[in-house]
């Protein structure tokens, strides 16, 4: 799954996509690019992408051959005798009956936001946005306790980009 980006530069909301979208966004701005602020909207975090025109394809060495290509790495997975028993029954053995788990639960869990995930997205982007504006405090107050009007209330005086991206990433805390 694609990750989704939000750039602002300043208050000013620039675009919210995937990171193709956002980057052909902020190169738009020219010289106003190099005060963009970009986050994942999934963590709420800051992130860098690259902004070099398109040397980041160019720049990546060639891979060996082989399962690292995949990107497969072997790591430890403790289980119980009766588990690797299970596992070992199943088509195609223990790795490929894992592997088909791990993308089932992923694919469950896809488009949905848990709340603690979501007001921890927006934690991280108002920290970064928004932690000398007024409010501040009683929006991250009522953000933690679910109060939504109270984090409305808090939000209301914020820049109207800053302030709906937040309410945005913190409206699964409050579903």
């Amino acid at each position: 799954m694609l990750r989704t980006l939000t750039a602002f530069a300043g208050d000013i909301w620039i675009g919210t996509g995937d990171e193709v979208e956002v980057r052909a966004a902020v190169l738009a701005l020219g010289d106003g690019a190099q005060n963009v602020l970009l986050f994942d909207d999934a963590t709420g975090k800051q992130v860098d992408i690259d902004l070099r025109g398109d040397a980041r394809a160019s720049d990546e060495a060639p891979r060996g051959r082989g399962r690292p290509k995949l990107g497969v790495q072997p790591r430890e997975v403790t289980l119980l005798p009766r588990h690797w028993d299970w596992l070992a029954a199943q088509p195609g053995g223990a790795s490929a009956t894992l592997r088909k788990l791990v993308e089932a639960a992923r694919k469950a869990e896809a488009g949905s936001t848990t709340p603690r995930a979501a007001m921890d997205a927006a934690y991280h982007f108002m920290t970064a946005m928004a932690g000398d504006r007024t409010g501040y405090e009683v929006a991250i107050r009522a953000l933690y306790a679910r109060d939504a009007m109270g984090f409305a209330d808090a939000t209301e005086a914020w820049a109207s980009g800053v302030r709906d991206h937040a309410r945005g990433l913190a409206g699964p805390a409050f579903g």
